[in-house]
């Protein structure tokens, strides 16, 4: 029989205690988040400096999984929360594309990430802007203006 189980890898540091204090996208912010690695999965690390950026998936441990539809900043619409990022969903696996600044043994410096401190650590990718990026990937009910409108540069 298979095990379906997530593990959690680490822990997230970072500057925001409350879903109000953090940012609707990670990269809106300057704040540097850090991501513990729990000591039996440092191996994992190998060659991750070599990373400028990562794909960091973790628990959103303050979302509501009973809620299905939701409202964004962006508007007083009601959408699906598949149509979201919202973290209010039935399995609340947050997503964030971060700069690596720095490692030191198990713990990783990042800039972009919008986790709560405290947020369970599920994974981390390498990010790559050939594989990952999809040009003119859009989202209709963003009519005025794209996700990545209001982040950093």
């Amino acid at each position: 029989m298979e095990d379906h189980r997530l593990i959690w890898i680490g822990v997230v540091h970072s500057p925001y205690e409350s879903s109000e204090d953090a940012p609707p996208q990670g990269r809106e912010r300057d704040e540097v988040s850090t991501l513990e690695v729990f000591e039996e999965f440092e191996e994992g690390l190998l060659d991750i400096d070599q990373c400028s950026h990562l794909i960091v998936l973790y628990w959103q441990h303050k979302g509501d999984r009973s809620i299905l539809r939701t409202r964004t900043p962006w508007g007083p619409e009601i959408h699906g929360v598949f149509a979201t990022r919202s973290p209010n969903r039935p399995n609340p696996i947050g997503f964030c594309v971060v700069e690596l600044l720095k490692r030191h043994g198990r713990m990783l410096d990042v800039r972009g990430m919008d986790a709560l401190n405290g947020s369970p650590l599920v994974d981390i990718k390498p990010y790559s802007s050939g594989i990952d990026s999809v040009q003119g990937a859009s989202v209709g009910w963003r009519k005025a203006r794209e996700w990545g409108s209001r982040a950093r540069e």
